[in-house]
């Protein structure tokens, strides 16, 4: 499990643990953010995926599951591009195809204004508000909040840079894995075309659309995101086929 931006491997503990009977989970920090908040930024999206080969190598992991949430997903498609014979399936979960995203809750260039201005602890409290649909006042804020607070002001700068240099869009159609798609319905970071594009872009993909779920459904509604995790590492979708899903919370 690859986060997204301003995200840690402890936003997964949830899923580790209901996960636990059906695969192994590996869930990782990426560097600047959450646990390895110490390490060196990068600025690249390819240079994140790389990390996160690297990173699995050093773990002796030859094959796996792929999940990336978000800006994690973008790392996930080049991961993909990268080692097809090695991913057995790929999930793209809340994410897009193009780093400049059309429709976000502000842009790159806004959010790279006010972390400058605001700091990194306000910039952490103001992100991690949007990802939810009630906000501040969602009951995994304030963990998601803490978690996010963990990066330094370079590691969310560095991190912007990276998704405003980054568009997959054009290789959608090479990504060979079976492809579970992921997405809230008010999600305020990526709107319904974002996602549209994925589905119908990539050649074997499932959809699951969650209703009345912003960008954190593994925290707002974590037993249908489990269950739909579950039931596609089992099955997997049916080749060249699109399948849209929808689950009541």
């Amino acid at each position: 499990m690859v986060h997204g931006f301003m995200g840690g491997s402890a936003q997964w503990d949830g899923q580790a643990s209901a996960l636990a009977d059906t695969c192994d989970v590996i869930t990782l920090d990426l560097p600047g953010f959450g646990q390895n908040a110490a390490l060196p930024v990068i600025d690249a999206i390819g240079s994140f995926a790389n990390w996160v080969i690297g990173e699995l190598d050093n773990r002796g992991v030859e094959r796996f599951n792929l999940l990336g949430h978000s800006m994690g997903g973008m790392i996930a498609q080049d991961v993909a591009h990268r080692i097809p014979d090695r991913i057995e399936n790929l999930i793209l979960y809340a994410t897009g195809s193009e780093g400049v995203i059309p429709g976000r809750f502000e842009t790159i260039a806004e959010s790279k204004k006010r972390a400058n201005a605001d700091g990194s602890v306000s910039t952490a409290r103001r992100i991690a508000a949007s990802w939810f649909l009630h906000g501040e006042n969602a009951e995994a804020y304030e963990g998601c909040a803490e978690i996010a607070a963990q990066a330094s002001l370079g590691a969310i700068l560095a991190g912007l840079d990276a998704m405003e240099g980054w568009t997959g869009k054009a290789r959608l159609a090479e990504l060979e894995p079976a492809t579970l798609i992921i997405w809230g319905d008010m999600d305020r970071t990526y709107n319904w075309q974002q996602t549209e594009t994925l589905w119908r872009s990539i050649p074997n993909t499932n959809l699951c659309v969650f209703p009345n779920c912003a960008h954190a459904i593994h925290l707002e509604n974590p037993t249908g995101f489990d269950s739909a995790l579950k039931s596609f590492l089992k099955r997997g979708p049916s080749k060249g086929g699109h399948m849209r899903l929808e689950i009541a919370q």
